[in-house]
């Protein structure tokens, strides 16, 4: 049976027999299940090396299946980890849910700053921090990620960890009245950050307070765009405000961070040192488009083995495209593909907004929602009612505000449900 195809370079995997797993991947999947039971009640392992028939036995595992048996499956005796979250080996994080419902990550200490580290050592404009200390804001949705998020009204000097400080308080940044940016933004010139790394939509609107109070901050030598999806328009509107860099770090709670890329220039590779990254195809008619499925590496607390991320990537030239979750995809009738990408593509450069979300509200009708200082010209809607589909009519509404899901994250796609 033929080798699957992975998102790594072929280095980190050194495939010596075709019929046989490359030896880092075996040694890493003997330590997953010698690190927790619940793979081998899924699947038993035999002694011998592992074939390439054998690992695709292994049977993915999902979130839903991680939510519906807990945590705890992953331990021999829960009662070990307890005690080690008491005395701080250990610690948990919760994921903002979105997909199966909340989902509680153990990790042991100091994983994440590791994963981190490694993430950073793979691009060279994040790797110049990977060893030294630095200052860094973050705003973001509360909670996520493995920051250590306020969830109460924690003064400034309890936000600030290790050089980076944790800015928000609450996770809807349309709800945040202006003595919050008035307060953010202080935070933000205090520190004077070389890191400002964010959800998208949030640091789109920093930047636009930002530059209603004529704030700059001199001192950034880096934006990292992480924990959602980006638009162009947002990649636009926070490089007004804050002119550096745009790096691209994908990645969730549960998995660590995975790629790694120049915001919107189509070159995101995988960290080879953080996972194995699998490639399945998605569908027939779309070659170079695939699922990933993830086995981390080096994780000894809630270790994943094929892990199906429920992501979409596209194979390119220089690297890949994070194309967004599968359920964020839209479908024309003939097949082709529709995402955030095609989207930007079609908005004129002169249309300037800090958010949009086009929602499918019928078979060939959309609305557009967007949140901008003036009115989009008339040609938007047809030019979004091409891309599209044939007989497609796209409403336009100028929004003040666009809610975001319950755990603070935001959609820029949303097709009907199938």
């Amino acid at each position: 049976m033929p080798a699957p195809t992975f998102a790594n370079n072929p280095a980190a995997l050194s495939f010596e027999h075709a019929e046989f797993l490359p030896a880092p991947l075996e040694t890493e999947i003997r330590k997953i299940y010698g690190r927790s039971p619940l793979y081998a009640q899924r699947f038993p392992l035999h002694a011998e090396p592992l074939q390439w028939s054998c690992y695709r036995e292994i049977p993915a595992l999902s979130k839903k299946e991680i939510v519906e048996r807990g945590h705890q499956a992953f331990f021999a005796d829960y009662r070990a980890i307890e005690r080690g979250l008491q005395d701080k080996r250990y610690e948990y994080e919760s994921t903002a849910g979105t997909t199966a419902g909340p989902m509680t990550v153990i990790m042991e200490d100091g994983w994440w700053a590791a994963q981190t580290r490694r993430a950073y050592e793979a691009h060279p404009l994040l790797a110049p921090f990977a060893h030294r200390a630095y200052r860094k804001c973050v705003l973001a949705p509360v909670g996520c990620s493995s920051n250590i998020c306020p969830y109460e009204d924690h003064p400034f000097p309890h936000r600030y960890f290790d050089g980076t400080v944790y800015l928000n308080l609450t996770s809807d940044p349309f709800a945040f009245p202006e003595s919050e940016w008035d307060r953010i933004v202080l935070e933000v010139q205090a520190v004077q950050p070389e890191i400002l790394e964010g959800e998208p939509v949030y640091l789109s609107l920093l930047a636009r307070a930002a530059l209603r109070r004529k704030v700059r901050v001199p001192s950034l030598r880096v934006v990292i765009l992480t924990y959602g999806k980006a638009s162009l328009s947002h990649s636009r509107r926070i490089a007004e405000a804050f002119p550096a860099p745009q790096v691209d770090l994908y990645g969730s709670t549960e998995a660590g961070y995975l790629f790694v890329g120049g915001a919107f220039q189509d070159d995101s590779r995988v960290i080879d040192a953080n996972a194995f990254i699998e490639l399945a195809p998605w569908r027939e008619n779309l070659a170079d488009v695939f699922q990933i499925y993830v086995t981390t590496r080096d994780r000894e607390a809630m270790p994943l083995l094929r892990y199906h991320t429920g992501d979409i990537v596209k194979k390119l030239p220089a690297g890949f495209r994070l194309l967004g979750r599968e359920r964020d995809l839209y479908f024309r009738p003939d097949g082709s593909l529709v995402s955030a990408h095609e989207i930007d593509a079609v908005l004129p450069e002169s249309f300037s907004c800090w958010h949009w979300s086009l929602v499918q509200t019928g078979d060939r009708r959309w609305d557009f929602h967007y949140v901008a200082d003036h009115e989009a010209a008339p040609e938007v809607g047809p030019a979004l009612a091409r891309v599209l589909g044939e007989d497609v009519r796209v409403a336009l509404f100028r929004r003040r505000v666009i809610a975001p899901a319950a755990s603070g994250k935001f959609s820029l796609l949303k097709p009907l449900a199938k």
